[in-house]
């Protein structure tokens, strides 16, 4: 595409948490995928799929013009969108979202600052805000000779390469971690083996799962790097929001007749075939939580690891704080090494963190 392209995401550090490691009783590390530009990990995914959308305009004839006049169009309740948002003014695009109804005015608030060129509200369901933006504003674009860019939030091939980077750093920066915190004597021994090259084992790799980019890209990336007999991938969700789960558990693809969770950003009622065809994997292994367990988990994360996430973050810390994980590491002990993708969320406040811990009581 040429060097004048800016990349959209960033790599995102590898921390360990003492607390989540004394807590899990095992080592623990934190993929902070919550400092990417917008806040969650869509920055990455999305990201890397409008740079080879516009990749691809390019290469058509007279496809620099067309590439510099690119209008990316997205259908998202919050951070795919955003995502969006962020990554067009770092391409100098434009970006357009259809939220649906359900979205509250504080995820608006965030899509018209990050510098969205229109938001709109429309339709019940993120179907019915998708239906509305290809069928109608995307061929007025069309009609209007404009050249529209659609945004998928997950199910999309470029999307999982993107994510799939997350897994690319976890491997490369674990080795180096080990060199920055206390371990114990048999991960201080496979320290010293890494200036034979030696990469410590990755036991497991923690996620949430929504429509499932997340999830697929780290599998994907796991396959790529011949992690699949040592690395186990633990995918999280809550009830209400448990479509991959259910589907892994009929080993079919199931819909959801409704999202009832209130980590609405896990709302996805089908997840993608992809995300499915990996759940039936021997190397994973699904987790359903409770929303309540997902809000006390943000509030302690908040408290303890000093970063404000939403719902369908938390729910992968939760895993930890209600003494679940083990159970999904075959040969769980101390000397194991889990990394935990903090995936972020920007639909969550101190204020709003407040009423989900009144509700509660």
């Amino acid at each position: 595409m040429g060097s004048d392209i800016k990349i959209p995401y960033i790599e995102t550090p590898l921390v360990k948490s003492a607390n989540l490691s004394r807590i899990a009783g095992c080592n623990v590390y934190l993929k902070l995928e919550n400092l990417q530009p917008s806040g969650s990990f869509k920055s990455r995914g999305i990201g890397h799929f409008m740079v080879e959308q516009l990749k691809a305009l390019r290469a058509q004839p007279g496809g620099a013009s067309s590439a510099a006049a690119a209008h990316f169009y997205s259908s998202s309740g919050g951070n795919a969108g955003l995502a969006c948002v962020h990554a067009a003014l770092t391409l100098g695009c434009q970006a357009t979202v259809v939220v649906p109804l359900s979205t509250s005015d504080f995820m608006i608030g965030k899509l018209r600052q990050a510098g969205a060129t229109d938001v709109v509200q429309m339709g019940a369901s993120w179907q019915e805000a998708d239906d509305y933006l290809t069928g109608t504003l995307m061929a007025a674009a069309r009609a209007a000779g404009e050249a529209p860019v659609y945004v998928p939030p997950f199910d999309a091939q470029a999307i999982w390469d993107g994510n799939a980077g997350i897994t690319r750093e976890v491997l490369r920066q674990v080795g180096a971690a080990v060199s920055h915190y206390p371990v114990t004597a048999a991960a201080a021994a496979a320290d010293g083996l890494l200036a034979a090259d030696t990469t410590p084992n990755i036991d497991a790799i923690v996620c949430s799962v929504g429509g499932g980019g997340l999830f697929s890209g780290i599998m994907q990336g796991v396959e790529e790097l011949g992690l699949g007999h040592r690395t186990r991938v633990v995918a999280v969700e809550t009830e209400g929001a448990d479509s991959l789960h259910q589907a892994v558990q009929k080993k079919e693809p199931v819909t959801l007749p409704a999202i009832t969770s209130l980590a609405t950003s896990l709302g996805a009622r089908r997840v993608c075939r992809q995300a499915f065809e990996y759940g039936l994997r021997d190397n994973v292994s699904t987790a359903v939580l409770s929303d309540a367990e997902a809000v006390r988990a943000c509030r302690r994360f908040a408290d303890e690891e000093h970063y404000v996430v939403e719902l369908a973050c938390g729910v992968c810390p939760a895993l930890i704080y209600n003494g679940r994980l083990k159970d999904h590491i075959p040969g769980f002990n101390e000397n194991s090494t889990v990394v935990v993708v903090v995936c972020g969320g920007s639909n969550m406040s101190y204020e709003i963190m407040e009423k989900y811990m009144a509700g509660l009581q």
